[in-house]
């Protein structure tokens, strides 16, 4: 029996989408051969159609049918799939909900429009009994979707860290490989196109909280909340703290962290430290990486290409021919959307940040007299809160100042602001202390 292929239509034909009709003309046959039938790409909607011409080889574009209204390719009663990657969270929006209207399934890579709008978005899949895909949404060709929902299932997931931006990862890398300042390694990687124009989504950790949001909702059955999520970027690291935190055996990474509590679910996303021996410290450049803690698995960890045509292009892939694969299986019995059922998502709360628990690297400047020490570990043992390690520079030639370098055992953020505050106010300490947060990863 020959089944007539599956008609897609593409939104947006920029990277990812240009990315997508390269992979499929050139692996057309083997796709096929895995879905049970031929996957076409049938129409392609763009703003901008000379452009998108120009996107992608001569022999990729030459079948294509390119138009300029993107509502008349969700409109097509012949399309059976819509690949939504034109990005933003508003036309996206429109188009994706308009399509699932027309009872067809959508494939994704846009996580910034999932974490803001996805539990609408899902909903009305549910009620239109369509499917949403969206590996390629997070951590580009890396199938960590896809092994939360299926893979890991048995599971209960205590804790996801990951590396999930490659702007900030990039910039890290060239920070500590060269005892480079943040500015001019930002300029470099704009330079070399990793980093945009404007970086702030990629630097500020916007982008990476999208993905964590995904992730969270994924591990812990809870619905998308981007707007609970703890944000901090990295412009504010210095070189100093990378070479110190080197010194002490960590590298510094920008990680979206989240981890069930008994009161609530962390989700943050900030500079870290980690053991220079765990593998995710050693995932450099435009890589990333994700480390899931289940109870019966223990640590797996997911690496890869998080961002391009091609790695983006085979999530997108892998997500077309799921749906291909899956329109035969009623509504009732596929793999729900967020892993859950949607009728059993968990209440829990997002914890604000001052209820996070976790271990801090303190650096202090302090007038080198007697007693400097004895007044800090007082204030940090009054909020108990225990020191693992510390470290003393000595003072520059003719400078009275040095740094202090403290490493807390687990402590609760709001202890430790407390505990900051107080030295702070110390006639010994010069200026305001830096803190940044420390995660062992080791259960």
């Amino acid at each position: 029996m020959h089944m007539k292929p599956i008609q897609v239509g593409v939104l947006g034909f920029g990277t990812v989408g240009s990315g997508v009709a390269r992979v499929l003309a050139r692996n057309g046959e083997e796709i096929a051969r895995r879905a049970g039938r031929a996957i076409e790409v049938r129409r392609v909607g763009v703003r901008n159609i000379a452009k998108a011409r120009n996107a992608a080889p001569a022999a990729v574009v030459e079948g294509l049918a390119f138009g300029d209204d993107l509502y008349a390719v969700v409109d097509d009663p012949e399309i059976d799939i819509v690949c939504e990657l034109i990005g933003g969270t508003t036309l996206a929006k429109d188009l994706v909900l308009r399509a699932i209207a027309n009872r067809k399934h959508v494939v994704t890579a846009n996580k910034a429009l999932l974490a803001i709008h996805g539990n609408e978005i899902f909903a009305a899949a549910q009620q239109a009994g369509v499917m949403v895909a969206f590996e390629a949404a997070v951590a580009g060709g890396i199938p960590i979707i896809k092994a939360l929902r299926e893979g890991l299932t048995a599971n209960r997931i205590e804790w996801i860290a990951g590396i999930i931006n490659g702007t900030s990862n990039f910039i890290l890398t060239e920070m500590r490989d060269k005892g480079a300042a943040f500015a001019d390694v930002l300029a470099e990687a704009q330079r070399l196109g990793y980093a945009e124009a404007d970086p702030t989504f990629d630097i500020g950790g916007h982008d990476a909280a999208h993905k964590l949001t995904i992730l969270a909702a994924l591990a812990f059955g809870i619905p998308m909340q981007f707007d609970k999520a703890y944000l901090e970027g990295i412009s504010q690291l210095t070189r100093e703290d990378i070479g110190y935190a080197e010194q002490l055996g960590y590298r510094i990474k920008l990680l979206g962290i989240t981890k069930r509590r008994p009161h609530g679910i962390e989700l943050r996303v900030h500079p870290t430290l980690i053991p220079a021996k765990r593998i995710i410290a050693n995932v450099d450049g435009v890589m990333n990486a994700v480390v899931v803690q289940g109870d019966a698995v223990g640590q797996t960890l997911y690496s890869g290409r998080g961002a391009g045509a091609e790695p983006t292009a085979s999530a997108v892939v892998a997500d077309l021919v799921d749906v291909t694969r899956l329109l035969t299986a009623d509504p009732e019995h596929r793999v729900p959307h967020l892993a859950f059922q949607p009728d059993r998502l968990a209440d829990l709360p997002i914890l604000p940040i001052e209820d996070v628990e976790t271990s801090y690297y303190l650096r202090l400047r302090a007038h080198d007299r007697p007693g400097v020490m004895a007044d800090i570990t007082r204030i940090l043992a009054d909020l108990s809160i225990s020191i693992d390690a510390m470290m003393q520079k000595e003072p520059a030639e003719g400078e009275q100042i040095v740094d202090i370098i403290i490493l807390t055992h687990l402590a609760v953020e709001r202890s430790v602001d407390t505990a900051i505050h107080l030295i702070e106010s110390l006639p010994t300490i010069s200026g305001s202390i830096t803190k940044l947060r420390l995660e062992n990863l080791d259960k």
